[in-house]
């Protein structure tokens, strides 16, 4: 099971953390132009996000598939600045 969990690069992170991050990397705006969901668009906030997300699994989906896009990306980028 911890090998299963090695391959998780969502584990021991909450939605609460993952979209906390998204909207301290992207801003409110950007989010709702790269995953175009009314949460995003229409008087966002965390709580008002976390409730519609933890509902909606498709959505859910979008956004850590945004956040795993996200740490890879910067990953990249800090392993080129150490070379």
């Amino acid at each position: 099971m911890s090998e299963r969990q090695a391959n998780n690069p969502l584990h021991g992170i909450t939605l609460e953390q993952i979209v906390n991050s998204l909207v301290e990397l992207y801003g409110w705006s950007e989010m709702g132009k790269r995953i175009n969901i009314r949460c995003f668009n229409s008087a966002p906030s965390v709580k008002s996000s976390l409730k519609f997300l933890r509902k909606t699994p498709w959505a859910r989906k979008k956004v850590e598939d945004l956040y795993i896009l996200t740490q890879k990306k910067n990953g990249m980028e800090s392993e080129l600045s150490v070379k």
